[in-house]
């Protein structure tokens, strides 16, 4: 962040590549591989690759996560539950992020933000130990004061807002929850915190997200895969990447 509280450089695009192992894990075998779309991303100027290592491994499988490494230089964000399971996965493949969310068996996604605040005592040690193993820790969290006053009682540098309520609403109530992620954002910003922001975000609404200046990266997964069956991953990309810089 410069003095101004604005992400300096261009908006980052992560992409997650969850539900291309979606596909391949529902026929079983190796294909499609996320791997592959790991490399493309990588070859058409993607800034990060994100997955989720669920519990039930419904998408990215254990093995997945070292292919990944080895096969690009982006920075690799590990999304993954607070447990003792999956802090011994983050602890053992040292990712560049490491990406808190709540996590249900039965959600289809993931349904709202991270209770940060009322899961303090628990993310404390979780959090602790993923710092000390020089990973960047973010946070998923409703754009609430009261979950960004939490991150940094937690020390959490990175923290992910979560558009899930701007992407699924309209007129007034999308206004309303847009400034709200802006006003997060600046807060968050203005106390040190690099704000990032995902969850729903499409070619029509991507802009005002992106255009919120103190926003440093976005992650975004599954409509880059949906759109991926009719145009490419690459030219998914490519379209996202364009609708995000002309936004700044």
């Amino acid at each position: 962040m410069n003095d101004s509280g604005q992400s300096s450089g261009k908006l980052r695009l992560g992409v997650n590549i969850d539900h291309v192992a979606t596909i391949r894990n529902a026929r079983g075998g190796e294909h499609p591989d996320p791997v592959r779309a790991a490399e493309i991303v990588a070859q058409v100027g993607g800034d990060g690759i994100t997955a989720h290592l669920r519990e039930d491994r419904r998408h990215i499988r254990d093995a997945d996560l070292r292919r990944i490494q080895q096969s690009t230089d982006l920075p690799l964000n590990l999304e993954m539950a607070a447990t003792e399971e999956m802090l011994a996965i983050a602890l053992a493949h040292k990712p560049h992020a490491a990406c808190i969310v709540p996590e249900k068996r039965e959600e289809r996604t993931t349904e709202g933000g991270l209770d940060a605040a009322g899961l303090h005592n628990q993310l404390v040690p979780v959090v602790g130990r993923l710092l000390d193993a020089g990973i960047r820790v973010s946070l998923f969290i409703a754009p609430e004061e009261r979950q960004l006053e939490a991150a940094m009682r937690l020390r959490a540098p990175v923290v992910e807002f979560h558009t899930g309520e701007y992407a699924n609403s309209t007129g007034e109530a999308c206004a309303a929850e847009l400034k709200r992620i802006a006003d997060m954002s600046a807060l968050a910003a203005k106390n040190g915190i690099e704000p990032h922001a995902g969850h729903g975000l499409t070619y029509d609404n991507v802009q005002p997200i992106a255009a919120i200046p103190q926003i440093a990266e976005l992650n975004i997964g599954h409509y880059l895969i949906g759109e991926a069956i009719f145009s490419g991953l690459e030219s998914a990309v490519l379209r996202m990447r364009e609708l995000m810089d002309a936004a700044r």
